[in-house]
């Protein structure tokens, strides 16, 4: 797997990374964030894009092969990375929102902090 995330006004940051697969891609629609909240808090997730009408895009996890702790699901989306907002927020996507963030993608180290499709 090869993730290249340019960048952007979503995520301040580039990546081009190779991770070698583990499963297959499948769609994800929330991820729990332990950044704010040492209990952790569930977050939307959507891939972003340059598509400045259409910018969403699907948001997916695969698991990989992680050589520090042997495997993790990596959370990715579009050329801009994914932007995120807590479950809570009932606001539009919008790149302009301060109560939402972008990500050039994620680890997500255990299975059960994603909700898939």
């Amino acid at each position: 797997m090869f993730l290249e995330v340019e960048q952007n006004p979503n995520f301040d940051g580039s990546y081009f990374m190779r991770f070698k697969e583990l499963g297959p891609p499948r769609r994800v629609s929330h991820v729990k964030s332990y950044d704010r909240n040492s209990q952790g808090e569930w977050c939307v997730v959507t891939g972003w894009c340059e598509d400045a009408d259409q910018p969403f895009q699907p948001a997916y996890a695969q698991m990989v092969e992680d050589s520090g702790s042997g495997s993790t699901f990596i959370v990715f989306g579009g050329s801009w990375g994914i932007r995120l907002k807590l479950e809570s927020d009932t606001n539009d996507w919008n790149i302009e929102d301060a109560n939402q963030w972008g990500e050039g993608y994620l680890s997500i180290g255990e299975e059960r902090d994603l909700r898939y499709e």
